[in-house]
């Protein structure tokens, strides 16, 4: 796989609490270099991004992140004040507890009131996999599947585990043709980015892979 074709499938990622203006700038400023799919940032910053990308360069943000307990009140308000700041893209994260509850209707209720407050904006939803059972992520692909959104998102990256080859190529058996699959947390270097985007992986949460390719170009 070319390294371009790669690239194209990156959420160029900073997601760190100490995360500076000059970095994001930075982090967009590669993403735009390298054909990313987007920047993935801070919501605080998602309206100084877009308007320095300017449309040349997707904008997503996280909301509810990264334990996912907000209210769906309050993530519906971050979705949809993130869209209005400019962010393309919103990744939520589910109430983990929830799921451990079996509380399934609660569960898709509240996605499908986040994909309404982002008003036409794609929606991937974190299930972060490392707590879940492989019962309740088949349970949690079924539910992305009937909610609307866009994607099914292994991880916050936060959690103590990020993206297996094993969640994605369960989620590819799973989820319904409408949903497509993000990788994240721990994608270390392109071997590992063609293997996810092998078992099924659209996009890829990662800040190491453009990394790795200034590294070669080094």
């Amino acid at each position: 796989m070319e390294v371009k074709e790669i690239l194209s499938k990156c959420d160029h990622t900073l997601l760190s609490q100490t995360a500076t203006w000059a970095e994001i700038q930075a982090l967009c400023d590669d993403g735009m270099k390298y054909g990313c799919a987007s920047v993935c940032i801070p919501a605080s910053y998602v309206k100084q991004a877009a308007e320095y990308v300017a449309g040349r360069l997707a904008v997503c943000t996280v909301i509810g992140f990264p334990n996912g307990y907000d209210t769906t009140a309050a993530k519906c308000f971050m979705a949809s004040d993130a869209a209005d700041n400019g962010a393309d893209e919103v990744d939520m994260v589910i109430n983990v507890g929830w799921v451990k509850d079996r509380k399934w209707d609660e569960v898709l209720a509240e996605v499908k009131a986040v994909k309404a407050a982002c008003k036409g904006k794609l929606l991937k939803v974190i299930i972060e996999t490392c707590f879940l059972t492989d019962e309740e992520k088949i349970k949690m692909c079924e539910i992305v599947t009937a909610s609307g959104a866009e994607y099914i998102k292994t991880s916050t990256g936060f959690g103590g585990g990020g993206a297996t080859r094993e969640d994605v190529a369960l989620f590819a058996k799973h989820v319904g043709p409408n949903v497509k699959i993000k990788a994240a947390g721990g994608i270390a270097d392109l071997k590992d980015a063609e293997d996810f985007v092998n078992l099924g992986a659209s996009r890829l949460g990662t800040s190491r892979v453009v990394k790795a390719v200034k590294a070669l170009e080094g």
